[in-house]
């Protein structure tokens, strides 16, 4: 068995905007750090498009010497980024038909997503918009000037959802321009957070962001993004832990990927962890299927198989639900043997009407 050992080390109540400077930006790097520079020659040119980024605390939790290493697979780019696979395009979502105003996404009644950030503190290669033109899209440009009016004019929304990119790539100050613009809309009873940084760079939960989330009058969710449970390590504890004493209710979402944590022993494993820091698995994804991120889908009938030996394994609470988005449709589709021909027909005819090839 090979076991983890730190391939480097962090100050003490390091500064995160350091740390997120000081992230590994090159894969030969990462790598090497890992004992494994003989794999370069497998690394794509151009990292395939998407830059590489990981948090050196992430690249510690990795195993040495180990090409399958869990945390490792979601973040080396690979050769196989680069083919062409039909149903996959770079809108896997339907993001851009979405668009209500500048940064902001409205696809389903009562709740708006504000694209809060380009940019995250780790860039995963199976990421539903690594091909988003953040640069066109941020609701946090012109101090969310127009996402608040968008907001203002549309009382049903009752709760806000703060996603990226990452929005704790923000800066705290940034973050207070918009709960102060939110102040005044009563109809706005819940902020959703969804961030990964808890879990890779959990030093970003500092005491002057906690005393921002603290002061929120709105019900907060943050719902983070682990996908194995070798990324929760005692800093990610306490980091979900500070999030909890702001009165914030901590869920997580992962994404079943293949050789990732496609077993019933991974996803488990995960969801016990999770709790063990008094978090709640909320959502377990397929794969949303955006160019170059083919190599990591694991089959519908697989997934729906695993899922019921989970079912049998957890109790109901720690239970993820086993879910699919479909562009344009009202809501996340819970997968289920019942549902999976009535979803392949509807992504049939979606894909049809955006790829009449067949192809991205």
């Amino acid at each position: 068995m090979i076991t983890a050992t730190p391939v480097s080390t962090q100050p003490a109540a390091a500064d995160w905007r350091q740390l997120w400077r000081d992230s590994i930006s090159d894969a030969r790097e990462l790598l090497a750090l890992l004992d494994l520079g003989h794999l370069e020659s497998r690394l794509p040119a151009d990292d395939a498009g998407f830059a590489v980024r990981v948090p050196r605390g992430f690249a510690a939790r990795m195993r040495r010497g180990d090409p399958q290493d869990p945390l490792l697979l979601q973040v080396l780019p690979r050769l196989m980024e680069q083919d062409t696979v039909p149903g996959y395009s770079t809108d896997a979502v339907g993001d851009m038909d979405a668009r209500a105003a500048h940064g902001v996404l409205h696809k389903y009644r009562g709740r708006a997503l504000l694209i809060a950030s380009g940019t995250c503190a780790v860039n995963c290669r199976y990421c539903f918009r690594r091909h988003f033109p953040y640069g066109e899209e941020i609701a946090a440009a012109s101090k969310w000037r127009q996402a608040l009016a968008y907001l203002r004019d549309h009382p049903e929304v009752n709760e806000v959802i703060l996603s990226g990119g990452d929005p704790l790539a923000l800066s705290t100050a940034k973050l207070q321009e918009l709960s102060d613009g939110l102040a005044d809309l009563a109809h706005v009873e819940r902020l959703r957070i969804h961030t990964r940084l808890p879990v890779v760079l959990p030093e970003r939960i500092d005491t002057a962001f906690c005393r921002w989330l603290g002061s929120l009058p709105q019900q907060k969710v943050v719902m983070i993004h682990a996908n194995h449970g070798n990324e929760i390590n005692a800093d990610v504890g306490r980091a979900c832990r500070a999030l909890q004493a702001c009165g914030a209710t901590v869920l997580n979402q992962s994404v079943l990927l293949r050789q990732v944590n496609d077993s019933v022993e991974a996803l488990a494993d995960l969801s016990e962890v999770l709790f063990r820091h008094g978090v709640l698995p909320c959502y377990l994804h397929q794969l949303d299927r955006v160019s170059g991120a083919a190599h990591f889908e694991v089959s519908d009938a697989v997934a729906v198989e695993l899922f019921e030996r989970l079912r049998g394994r957890l109790p109901g609470f720690l239970l993820p639900r086993l879910v699919r988005e479909i562009p344009g449709d009202c809501g996340k589709h819970p997968l289920s043997p019942a549902m999976q021909g009535w979803i392949r027909g509807r992504e049939s005819v979606t894909t049809q009407a955006v790829h009449p090839s067949g192809a991205d």
